[in-house]
């Protein structure tokens, strides 16, 4: 036997490369099943689930930028549709304050630029505002927020609660539609005064 590899040892050398090659493609044939059978599971009409992204939409196109933090993102098969979940949304308007936004869950529309927000929404706008609500409507296209629900935006010196909720980005315009009741801070406002 020994004779036999000193003389004929390159075929030797060539047989033990030829089976490290079909034991690899062998092996390589088992994880190209498994990642095909994923890919299968992806293209299934499902879409894509990703956790805990980072996502910014700034097309110079649109009256507001924004920023999606979320923990978890489903994008639809034709990736027109994004719901996402427990997110923390940073939205900037051209020339004005951006407001932040935390909530449960929400929803983007990309051919019709809505995003909609639920669940124990709390925002901030500028450094000294805040508002609370449970549902919000954001429109990319028109630069515009708004709801129907209960609402409460609260300042240094303020309080107003109200029913509906209308804000224009562009023009730093925010009402509130309904049932508005405002409290003011007097010691606030002893305060504030010199």
């Amino acid at each position: 036997m020994k004779s036999f590899v000193k003389r004929h040892w390159p075929l030797v050398g060539v047989g033990i490369l030829l089976l490290l090659v079909v034991f690899y493609f062998a092996k390589a044939g088992k994880d190209f099943v498994k990642t095909a059978a994923l890919l299968k599971d992806v293209i299934s009409g499902e879409g894509v689930n990703l956790k805990d992204i980072h996502y910014r939409q700034d097309d110079p196109d649109e009256k507001i930028k924004w920023v999606l933090d979320a923990k978890e993102v489903r994008f639809s098969e034709d990736r027109k549709t994004i719901h996402f979940f427990e997110f923390y949304l940073e939205v900037e308007a051209e020339g004005r304050p951006g407001f932040s936004l935390k909530g449960e869950r929400g929803v983007y529309l990309k051919d019709s630029g809505k995003i909609e927000l639920w669940g124990k929404l709390d925002g901030t706008y500028g450094t000294e505002y805040r508002f609370l609500t449970e549902y919000v409507v954001i429109n990319e296209k028109k630069g515009t927020v708004n709801n129907e629900e209960p609402v409460e935006i609260s300042g240094p010196l303020f309080t107003v609660r109200g029913k509906g909720l209308f804000a224009d980005l562009s023009e730093k315009r925010i009402k509130i539609l309904s049932d508005t009741v405002t409290t003011i801070d007097r010691e606030a406002e002893a305060t504030a005064s010199p």
